[in-house]
């Protein structure tokens, strides 16, 4: 099912949770919504549901306005943070819950509910009480009572923020894998860029009731379009700037360093004179010597490391007595600079590795 959102806008009294988003999610596509909490994504989420009705604006599923359809008209399933399972009832019972609302025959909602099972890999637990289940265990049920009405659209309300950090590691591909072998349309609401980088299809950083950036995961990491969107989507370092010009491919960039050399324009019109700031991500710094020819080269001082064996984590400093410091990733670490040492390095950042924004 596509799932298109038209110019929503929600308001609580006096507060706009969400202000004009406009998204078009496609059929079997695994869309995230991301972004701080108190930004709207959820609420989005809840319009998408029908538990709100938007103040303005249209949300189509496949081409039907459902904007005032209650919930159990929508077609779609919800998968909560709090799983939401009946603590009398076993896992089959917990699962079929739906289909005999629905007055589906016994035989098929066994059929389905075993299916619903399989596809979550929770057959040989069909007859345990939610109390006998770890975390994991409760969110695959819930996943499976979400799935058992073969929804057009799978909605995940950040199912995984209960679980400790091993369990996220593996529910997030065994949600993916669920997804797509069943070929929902699913939208993901969450916090964690890593749960969304590491999965989605397409995702949209929301703020303040907006969307900021719309693409997938790569894009919107390695092209931010935004001050906000870069810092939120992992690390980085910015350093202000003034646009000195563009020519031959090579962005030039006045800075309290020297002159900064990227490979590509900002989105947004950029003129002589402009206050840029330049955005830097830590894995993309490197130490030692670089090759002959490029640019962005600066001498730096490391110090602060954080060692975590296949991988340090730098503070450097550069520029006029360190008034400029990274934090610097480096990968097989050569520099280790602990407790009060400081260790001299060149440090230098390929062209296409410094992103020019505007805002």
């Amino acid at each position: 099912m596509q799932v298109r959102l038209d110019n929503i806008t929600k308001r609580f009294g006096n507060t706009t949770a969400v202000r004009s988003v406009s998204l078009d999610i496609g059929d079997g596509e695994l869309f995230f919504l991301l972004g701080p909490s108190g930004c709207g994504k959820t609420t989005v989420m809840r319009m998408v549901a029908g538990f709100y009705i938007p103040d303005e604006g249209k949300i189509l599923f496949d081409n039907d306005d459902v904007s005032n359809l209650p919930p159990h008209k929508r077609d779609t399933g919800m998968v909560f943070q709090s799983y939401a399972l009946w603590p009398h009832m076993t896992v089959r019972e917990n699962v079929a819950f739906g289909l005999e609302l629905r007055k589906l025959t016994k035989s098929e909602v066994k059929k389905r509910t075993d299916a619903a099972l399989a596809m979550v890999k929770m057959t040989e637990r069909a007859d345990y009480r939610p109390n006998q289940l770890s975390g994991g265990q409760q969110q695959r049920v819930a996943l499976a009572r979400a799935l058992v009405i073969h929804p057009k659209c799978l909605l995940l309300d950040e199912p995984l923020s209960n679980l400790d950090a091993k369990l996220r590691l593996e529910m997030r591909t065994e949600i993916r894998r669920i997804c797509k072998e069943a070929k929902l349309t699913a939208i993901y609401v969450t916090h964690d860029q890593k749960e969304a980088l590491s999965i989605a299809d397409r995702l949209a950083v929301m703020n303040a009731g907006e969307v900021m950036q719309v693409g997938a995961p790569r894009e919107v990491y390695l092209k931010p379009n935004s001050a906000f969107v870069a810092n939120f989507i992992g690390e980085t370092n910015f350093i202000e700037g003034v646009f000195a010009g563009y020519s031959h491919g090579r962005v030039e960039v006045t800075t309290s360093l020297g002159a900064m050399i990227a490979a590509t324009l900002p989105n947004d019109p950029v003129r002589a004179g402009d206050k840029v700031t330049l955005s830097l991500r830590p894995e993309a710094i490197r130490l030692g010597d670089p090759p002959a020819t490029a640019p962005n080269i600066f001498d730096g001082t490391v110090h602060d490391t954080v060692y975590l064996g296949e991988v340090a984590q730098h503070v450097v400093n550069l520029g006029n007595n360190g008034a400029v410091a990274l934090k610097v990733f480096e990968l097989n670490p050569r520099y280790v600079a602990r407790d009060d040492t400081k260790l001299s390095a060149k440090v230098w950042v390929k062209p296409e590795d410094v992103v020019v924004l505007t805002k």
